[in-house]
């Protein structure tokens, strides 16, 4: 009995090692690219302030409301940012420790699955940032009072691009979602597709709750989302052949 159960434990111990090792390699590449960004983080903030600067008045300027956020500030953006660059990586690593438990066929559809998501994210992030920004901050900036002179917190304006790239990376997911949902059988997309209305409403309701209570950033997040939607709707009719018998019986 006891040989029995140290061969059920040796395997959980065995995943764990190497779990363990796959999450000590993802920090390791995260704190290597932090420090190769490290040097440029005052550069990368510009960059990152362009979109709001390039509209700020003539003599205005952002600033610093706390002592500490002229040093947090970029560091903070440079640690997403090696954490951004480091998702290729990151998901590598995620699915190199999944891949051994997967049938082939399933290993197939994965891979162009995972490939996808992060060509989606990064596709969510530049939308935000060529489009969206240029068109919120042109509206903020236009609409104040004449006599009030606009100079965003660094602090702020960072937990607010922040927040709106992860929000369009996530939702420009929604089609590798919708394939998944409807491959995995939980629905279909005649079934989906009935429910567009309800569907095209929580998208303006998500996109209310994540942007500021305007309706351009509302919908510049909302038809996105639906026609994202959409895509996820017809690219799910490429339906992968189901699983063989070869597939079950070398499981």
């Amino acid at each position: 009995m006891s040989e029995l159960h140290n061969d059920q434990e040796q395997p959980l111990i065995s995943h764990l090692v190497e779990l363990r090792q796959r999450l000590l390699h993802s920090v390791l590449i995260i704190l290597v690219i932090f420090l190769g960004l490290f040097s440029f983080s005052s550069d990368l903030y510009m960059w990152l302030s362009a979109p709001l600067t390039a509209l700020l008045p003539e003599g205005t300027s952002m600033i610093a409301t706390d002592v500490t956020s002229p040093f947090f500030a970029p560091f903070k953006l440079t640690m997403v940012a090696a954490i951004f660059l480091a998702m290729p990586f990151l998901l590598h690593q995620a699915w190199a420790f999944i891949s051994p438990g997967l049938y082939q066929h399933e290993k197939k559809l994965a891979l162009p699955l995972l490939f996808s998501s992060i060509v989606l994210f990064y596709s969510g992030i530049a939308f935000a940032y060529f489009v969206v920004f240029p068109l919120i901050f042109g509206f903020f900036t236009s609409v104040g009072p004449e006599n009030v002179a606009m100079m965003t917190d660094i602090s702020s304006y960072l937990n607010f691009v922040l927040k709106m790239f992860f929000a369009f990376g996530i939702v420009f997911e929604i089609p590798i979602a919708t394939m998944l949902l409807i491959w995995s059988g939980i629905t279909d997309s005649k079934s989906l597709g009935a429910k567009r209305p309800y569907i095209i409403v929580g998208c303006f309701v998500v996109g209310m709750l994540l942007t500021p209570p305007d309706i351009i950033s509302q919908s510049l997040l909302a038809v996105p989302m639906w026609l994202l939607f959409e895509m996820g709707l017809l690219m799910s009719r490429l339906k992968p052949s189901s699983a063989t018998d070869s597939d079950e019986e070398n499981a």
